[in-house]
């Protein structure tokens, strides 16, 4: 095992000619995107696929109540990705990788072990087999053998994560994956994520079929996934193929009138969906954090990396086929602000379930009042133009580096506002780990996205921070102290330096 305090020096120099092109605003973006005046839109509409299938889950080992143990192991495995056979970096073999489950209170061990084979260093400077895990959106301690993300291991290294759910809000859906600084782009890019669910139970949503979806892309070349370019870290990297639990446009059955709860999480290293089920609406229903007091009814879903959405969908009383769509969404950079994607098709077919939709779902659920004694901080995402013309990613002014790294130190059973301004010309995803916050506001962006998070009692640990816009949060800092990590969730910013230490004392 090694453990740090910071992680490895990132240092781009083969980043000039992306830097040059992002250094330009108003200028198209590498890789197809645009950063302003996208005006044609590319139809992705790929044929019907198989029946949609649930990620696997992970068996439980414990015979214990309240504890649930598992074997996760990172590995290379040949995976079947539309057709064609790739070695992907998986846990377990799957991809995604298989999900966890566990409920509120339960004491989760993860037995890890790390099988990716030694090739090499990466352009970061990191050997590519280093990794660990994080649990992401987990309210634990990220201290010790729990979410300590400064803690990795080789390959061959073993590891037991165990976690303590009792201070954990309640149900959700969660995401864990790699997150090694310098490696966690390439990794989860390759195929490391997957779902890991915190149950509600006794809920007004108890009755409903439920199905969990993660949203992932890839390219593929020769067998394997698509090397990075020096583009690709100042842009964000994007797939030519968008999957959904790994397949194609699956097919998932609904009979007419029929309410089904669809748990959503972006894994992708970069791409925004701005989902769409034409005439249906998406009743958000929970949020990263959390379940929500009533079902929110929206016409589009915005979800940036590392963001989870929660909804109810109502069947029409019409049979036929209805297309979950990725909407064009213009995050300033890549290919998706001009691309109309067909993720997934509904068939609503067989005989009427008449099911109702509920009034409430969690009166408990309330937004927070900003108390007087808040300390307020403020926080700036900066790209550009690096030394000797690389490339650079910071916050406040400084890249995270095994050497420095802007340091936020917080009192615990505190309440803190984080003004995070965006001096860019995209779309940052912010990530703040163990404490989910609300959102006060967001100026700029996308007016349905701002509305959702700032009225309603939604718990959030990412949130799209607008091109040369600002977010303001609420962030309650309880429970835990030890030292964590905010950062960028378009991955490769992460590992460009777009992250800082959070030390709660």
């Amino acid at each position: 095992m090694t453990k740090t305090t910071r992680t490895r020096n990132i240092v781009l120099t083969a980043v000039t000619m992306a830097a040059a092109v992002y250094a330009s605003p108003g200028a198209a973006m590498m890789g197809g995107g645009c950063m302003m005046g996208c005006t044609s839109t590319t139809v992705i509409d790929p044929p019907r696929g198989a029946a949609f299938a649930d990620p696997p889950t992970l068996p439980n080992l414990s015979m214990t109540p309240g504890v649930v143990e598992v074997n996760l192991e990172a590995k290379i495995a040949p995976v079947n990705v539309n057709g064609t056979t790739a070695n992907l970096q998986t846990y377990n073999g799957f991809f995604p990788g298989p999900t966890i489950k566990v409920k509120k209170g339960d004491i989760l061990k993860v037995h890890f072990k790390n099988s990716l084979p030694y090739s090499g260093v990466n352009d970061m400077g990191m050997p590519r087999d280093m990794t660990n895990l994080h649990t992401h959106g987990l309210h634990v301690s990220p201290a010790g053998n729990a979410d300590n993300v400064l803690v990795h291991f080789p390959s061959g290294e073993t590891f037991d994560y165990e976690y303590d759910l009792s201070l954990h809000r309640g149900g959700n859906l969660n995401f864990y994956h790699p997150h090694v600084h310098g490696n966690v782009a390439e990794q989860v890019w390759a195929g490391q994520a997957g779902a890991l669910e915190v149950a509600d139970e006794g809920t007004a949503l108890s009755g409903y079929e439920t199905h969990i979806l993660v949203l992932k892309d890839i390219t593929l070349s020769g067998g394997a996934p698509e090397a990075h370019t020096s583009a690709d870290f100042m842009n964000g990297k994007e797939g030519d193929t968008m999957l959904v639990n790994g397949q194609v446009n699956p097919v998932l059955a609904m009979r007419p009138g029929q309410v089904q709860r669809w748990k959503i999480v972006n894994a992708s290293n970069a791409r925004f969906y701005k989902l769409s089920l034409g005439s249906h609406s998406l009743r958000v229903v929970g949020t990263d954090g959390g379940l929500l007091d009533k079902p929110y009814a929206q016409s589009t879903v915005l979800l940036s990396p590392g963001e989870r959405v929660d909804v109810l969908v109502k069947a029409s009383s019409t049979k036929g086929y209805y297309k979950l769509q990725a909407l064009p969404y213009n995050r300033g950079a890549g290919d998706s602000a001009n691309q109309q994607i067909t993720l997934m098709t509904v068939n609503v077919t067989g005989s009427s379930l008449s099911q109702n939709l509920p009034a409430m779902v969690d009166p408990s659920a309330t937004r927070l009042n900003v108390p007087a004694n808040a300390v307020t901080r403020q926080i700036t995402l900066s790209m550009g133009m690096g030394m000797m013309g690389g490339g650079s990613a910071s916050i406040n002014g400084i890249a995270f580096s095994d050497t420095e790294a802007y340091t936020i130190v917080s009192g615990r059973e505190t309440y803190e506002v984080w003004e995070i301004y965006n001096n860019s010309m995209m779309d940052h995803p912010f990530h703040q780990h163990v404490n989910p916050a609300q959102v006060i506001s967001i100026s700029g962006g996308d007016s349905a996205y701002k509305s959702l998070y700032t009225t309603t009692p939604a718990w959030k640990d990412t949130v799209i921070v607008p091109a040369m816009g600002s977010v303001k949060l609420l962030v309650p800092v309880k429970d835990y102290g030890g030292v964590t990590v905010f950062h960028c969730h378009i991955l490769e910013h992460e590992d460009m330096g777009m992250m800082g230490l959070w030390d709660i004392q």
